[in-house]
């Protein structure tokens, strides 16, 4: 089954579930969903940044500070959490990331996803999925920051990593 293929639970503005689509037909009709941010860190405190593939059906090629993705139909907000970590790092027996918080992203174009934000503590080496990330690294804080105003980065990880910070001040 392809990604697009993937069947997801759709939400309302509440993130009650009122239906159900194929992940290609909830993008393209901006059907509100649900999506997992997660914020890998090393025993150093360094954040897991990578680069997406030019394959992914959303913001291809773009930065992220974030591994994470859709909430598959039925699943809850925890088990993709740590579904996807594991995928995406490319590591097994992942504590359970921690939840931070949830909120409503807005594209201010029409679409929107639940986002649920979580934190996890990851042991290298990770070994990322070829088909998921063209390129990673653990960079410090100051390096995350420094490079905000550099490179492309996924709006909406950029929306969850603005109030990450914003909890923390």
């Amino acid at each position: 089954m392809s990604a697009a293929d993937e069947i997801l639970d759709i939400v309302d503005e509440n993130d009650q579930v009122v239906g159900q689509a194929r992940r290609g037909d909830a993008y393209a009709r901006g059907l509100r969903h649900r999506c997992v941010f997660v914020l890998a860190r090393d025993p150093r405190g360094r954040v897991f940044v990578h680069r997406r593939t030019p394959t992914k059906l959303v913001f291809p090629s773009l930065y992220d500070m974030f591994v994470g993705g859709v909430v598959g139909a039925g699943e809850s907000y925890d088990d993709a959490a740590l579904r996807e970590a594991q995928e995406e790092l490319g590591v097994t027996a992942l504590p359970r990331p921690e939840h931070l918080f949830t909120f409503l992203y807005d594209d201010g174009a029409g679409r929107s996803w639940w986002s649920a934000v979580y934190e996890v503590r990851c042991e290298p080496p990770v070994a990322p999925q070829a088909e998921e990330v063209a390129w990673h690294g653990f960079l410090t804080e100051s390096e995350v920051e420094h490079r905000l105003g550099e490179w492309e980065w996924v709006p909406d990880g950029l929306a969850a990593y603005a109030r990450l910070r914003a909890r923390r001040a």
